[in-house]
């Protein structure tokens, strides 16, 4: 989601891992494999808020 004034919202691995309920190794093995696009920003990695529902959302699947 863009904030107000059209500017991205980047998220920290840490959030992301919060935000999913997974640990912070899995975050960094789906930017590793490619499957979660991230920027690189000194020796951390940022995820735009748009990239990480994108995926989401390609992930999901309905049950039953």
């Amino acid at each position: 989601m863009t904030q107000p004034g059209g500017r991205a919202r980047f998220m920290t691995v840490a959030e992301v891992a919060q935000l999913m309920r997974v640990s912070t190794m899995t975050v960094y093995r789906l930017i590793k494999a490619g499957d979660l696009p991230s920027l690189r920003v000194g020796k951390s990695y940022r995820i735009r808020e748009d990239d990480l529902d994108r995926y989401l959302a390609s992930r999901y699947t309905e049950a039953g």
